[in-house]
């Protein structure tokens, strides 16, 4: 069972997978983000990482390609009960499908204070009207170094390459990647 109260040998364990997710992505040249998706028996029924420039579409995201696994796999929509757990803290079109899945926990490793669900980001409009009243728990922090070492390693690289604009770049923890 997942102990939701604290940043947990549980958390640090499927963290760790969405990690090992997120090198894949790396290695494939897409930005290293990586998610699993964790059954109340703490049985990771489905993992993707991102692929949004190899399949040019920006719903690509590891997230929702997580997410669409374990329905097909379930054979529901209805997530209750699962946590899902990503590198880098999830856009708001992420966040809107993991609340409208009904997920019932959502771990995280890196902010991303630019793309970031947080509500200072974004209007109190449809599913995050009242965000306090859901029940989607939220840990964030979770091996934060290692997600921000690897999206800012990814990203310095970019640079060196030339293939990578000066703003085209994701502030991470208000690290930028230059360093």
């Amino acid at each position: 069972m997942i102990d939701k109260n604290s940043v947990s040998k549980e958390h640090s364990y499927y963290m760790k997978a969405a990690l090992r997710m997120a090198k894949i992505a790396s290695k494939k040249d897409e930005v290293p983000v990586g998610a699993v998706i964790v059954n109340k028996d703490g049985i990771i029924v489905a993992k993707a990482c991102n692929s949004v420039n190899r399949k040019k579409c920006q719903t690509q995201h590891a997230e929702i390609k997580a997410i669409k696994k374990a329905c097909k796999k379930l054979g529901d929509w209805r997530l209750d009960g699962y946590w899902i757990y990503v590198t880098l803290e999830p856009c708001v079109m992420c966040y809107g499908l993991i609340k409208l899945c009904r997920l019932s926990g959502l771990v995280y490793g890196a902010e991303s204070s630019i793309f970031g669900y947080r509500l200072d980001n974004v209007a109190n409009i449809g599913v995050y009207k009242n965000d306090t009243d859901n029940c989607l728990e939220v840990v964030g922090g979770v091996l934060k170094d290692e997600a921000v070492n690897l999206l800012s390693s990814f990203f310095k690289n970019k640079r060196k390459k030339g293939e990578c604009r000066k703003k085209q770049f994701i502030k991470i923890d208000g690290r930028d990647g230059k360093n």
